[in-house]
C-alpha cells in the first residue's frame, strides 16, 4: 500500500510540474503531448544516399543530370573554358580549371548530353565546321553532344550531325575533325574529369532510366520501403507523428510532367490510412518545390541551380500544390499540419520572397482548415530564425521548423564526443529556450539525427549524444522529428538505432527545460 501510494504521489507531483512549468501541448495529439516524430525520408522524394541501390542499373551512372565535368585537350594540355562563365565563345586555353572550365550535364540519353555553364548558358554549335560558343539560353538539338568514352577518362565529343569536336592549335573548339579519331593523342581526344556527382534525386533517377523502367523501379520502392508494419513499429515505440516529404509533382498524379513518375499520391493516401490505424498524425512537407528551392537532390534539382525564387510561375505552382494537398487531406483525422517549404536556401532565396510565399500559403491552408498547423521552415545557411518570428505570417497554429545537425559545417570538425554533447546543451538549449519564450510561432526541431563527425565513437558515446539531444529537443514547444526512419547509413536509420540500442527513447523527459525522472505509468 505504501509503495502504491508513493508511486501515485510521484505521478501526481510530476503532473503538477507539467501544469505549472509552461509545458506546451499540440492540438490533435492525445494526452496533452507534443510531437515525437520520425521523417519518412527517401520514400516519396528520392535521396540516393539513403538507398544507393536505386541507381545501380543506370548506364553511365557517373554522368547523371547535374554532374560537374571538366575537359582537357590531350594535345594542347589546356582546359575547355566558357569565357566569363558563359555568354561568349568557348576556348581551349586554360592551364588550371575553375568555374569557367566546369560544366553541368543535362542528360539527353545515356550517351548524349548538354553542357551548362556556371552562368547558366549552354554550349552550342550550329553544324559541321562551327565554332562552339556558350550562348544558348536553353538546350535543343544544336546544344546536344554525343560522348564516346574509352574507360572513364578519355572521351570524344561529337555534334548531332556526326562531326567530332577538336581543339585547334590556336585554342578554339570547333566541329571539324576529319573522320573518326582514335584514342591516341589527337586533337579530338579529351580527358574528362568528373568534379562532382552528388545529385541523386528524383530527376536523376527518372531521366536516366527512362519513363518505363523508372516507373517500375519507383513502384517497387514505394510499395516496399515504407509499409504498415513500419507504422506499427513507430506506434510501439511511442512515435505519434510522421513528417512525410513530398515533391511538387504529387499534385499532378498520375501523369506528372516529364521526367517525374506518378504514384506518390497513392502512397501518401496509404500513409494516411496506416496513420489512422495506429493513431499517428501526419505532417505533409513540400520537400521539393518546382525549380528547386536549394539546388540539392532532395529538392529534385536537375543540376544544382536554384530556380524557385526567381520565377513567379514556380512560386504560384507551389501554392497550387499546397492547395491541392490541404484540400485533399483537410478533413482527414490523421492530418496534423502542412509544411509549406523545406529548407529554402539563404544564399539564393530572399527573405522578402519567402515571407510573401509563406503568407500566401498560410491563407490557403486556412481556407480549408482552421486547425491544421501551418509549418514554415527556417532558411538554411546563414540565417537567423528570428527573421521569421518578426514576419507576421499568421496568427493561429503557426510553427517554425528548425533543423539541427552537428554536421555539414566545418565548425563541427575535430569535435570530440563531449564537445558535441556540450554544444547541444550550451548552444541549442539556449536557442530553443529563447524562441519558446518569444511571442511567435511554436518550435519544431523538424530534422535531427544521432550522427556526428566523431570517428570511432562507442555505443555509449552515441547513447549519450542521443540523450542530450532528446533532453534538449523535448523542450521545443511543438516537438521534434528524427531524420529518418530508414537509411543505408546505420546511425541515420531510426529503426536500426532503436533495435541496436543506440537511440533510447523514453529514458529522459524535460519539464520546462529541466531534466526529470521518467514518467510512471499508474493505473488508478
Amino acid at each position: 500500500m505504501g509503495l502504491v501510494f508513493t508511486k501515485w504521489a510521484c505521478a501526481f507531483l510530476l503532473c503538477c510540474c507539467l501544469i505549472t512549468s509552461g509545458v506546451y501541448s499540440v492540438e490533435g495529439l492525445h494526452g496533452g503531448s507534443k510531437v515525437r516524430g520520425v521523417n519518412l525520408g527517401g520514400w516519396l522524394v528520392i535521396e540516393g544516399w539513403i538507398k544507393p541501390s536505386l541507381f545501380d542499373g543506370i548506364a553511365n551512372g557517373d554522368m547523371l543530370d547535374g554532374t560537374e565535368v571538366q575537359f582537357k585537350s590531350v594535345t594542347l594540355h589546356k582546359y575547355v573554358s566558357a569565357e566569363n562563365g558563359g555568354g561568349m565563345n568557348v576556348t581551349v586555353d586554360r592551364d588550371v580549371p575553375s568555374s569557367w572550365e566546369t560544366f553541368r550535364l543535362w542528360r539527353a540519353s545515356e550517351s548524349e548530353f548538354q553542357f551548362r555553364t556556371s552562368e547558366g548558358q549552354f554550349l552550342t554549335c550550329d553544324g559541321g565546321g562551327c565554332s562552339v560558343s556558350a550562348t544558348a539560353k536553353s538546350p535543343s538539338t544544336s546544344e546536344t553532344y554525343g560522348i564516346e568514352r574509352n574507360g572513364k577518362n578519355r572521351i570524344h565529343l561529337k555534334i548531332k550531325g556526326g562531326a567530332y569536336l577538336q581543339a585547334t592549335t590556336n585554342g578554339q573548339l570547333t566541329a571539324d575533325y576529319p573522320g573518326a579519331p582514335g584514342w591516341d593523342d589527337n586533337a579530338a581526344t579529351f580527358e574528362m574529369t568528373i568534379v562532382s556527382n552528388k545529385l541523386h534525386g528524383d530527376y536523376q533517377l527518372a531521366n536516366a532510366y527512362g519513363h518505363g523502367r523508372a516507373k517500375d523501379i519507383l513502384r517497387r520502392h514505394r510499395n516496399s520501403f515504407i509499409t504498415i508494419e513500419d507504422f506499427k513499429f513507430l506506434y510501439k515505440h511511442g512515435i505519434n507523428t510522421v513528417r512525410i516529404p513530398v515533391g511538387w509533382w504529387i499534385a499532378y498524379d498520375p501523369d506528372p510532367p516529364s521526367p517525374f513518375i506518378g504514384g506518390s499520391l497513392e502512397a501518401l493516401d496509404n500513409a494516411f490510412s496506416w496513420a489512422q490505424e495506429y493513431d499517428i498524425k501526419c505532417i505533409i512537407d513540400l520537400h521539393a518545390a518546382p525549380g528547386s528551392q536549394n539546388g540539392m537532390e532532395h529538392s529534385a534539382s536537375r543540376d544544382g541551380f536554384t530556380g524557385w525564387p526567381t520565377s513567379p510561375d514556380y512560386i504560384s505552382d507551389s501554392l497550387y500544390v499546397i492547395e491541392f494537398l490541404v484540400s485533399r487531406y483537410a478533413r482527414n483525422p490523421a492530418l496534423l499540419g502542412i509544411e509549406l517549404l523545406n529548407e529554402p536556401s539563404a544564399a539564393t532565396v530572399s527573405l522578402d520572397v519567402l515571407i510573401s510565399y509563406y503568407k500566401q500559403g498560410y491563407q490557403i491552408v486556412r481556407k480549408y482548415s482552421s486547425s491544421a498547423y501551418v509549418i514554415i521552415c527556417q532558411r538554411i545557411g546563414v540565417a537567423d530564425p528570428m527573421e521569421l518570428y518578426q514576419a507576421n505570417i499568421g496568427s493561429h497554429n503557426l510553427v517554425l521548423d528548425l533543423h539541427f545537425y552537428n554536421l555539414f559545417d566545418t565548425f563541427f570538425n575535430n569535435m570530440s564526443a563531449m564537445d558535441n554533447i556540450q554544444y547541444i546543451y550550451k548552444s541549442r538549449e539556449g536557442q530553443l529556450q529563447a524562441l519558446n519564450n518569444s511571442n511567435g510561432p511554436l518550435i519544431l526541431v523538424g530534422e535531427w539525427v544521432n550522427e556526428w563527425n566523431v570517428t570511432n565513437g562507442s555505443q555509449k558515446d552515441y547513447q549519450d549524444f542521443a540523450r542530450a539531444q532528446l533532453d534538449v529537443y523535448n523542450a521545443a514547444s511543438f516537438g521534434w522529428c528524427y531524420w529518418t526512419l530508414k537509411n543505408d547509413e546505420k546511425h541515420w536509420d531510426f529503426e536500426w538505432s532503436i533495435r541496436n540500442n543506440y537511440l533510447q527513447l523514453g529514458k529522459l523527459y524535460t519539464f520546462g527545460g529541466k531534466l526529470a525522472l521518467p514518467l510512471l505509468h499508474v493505473h488508478l
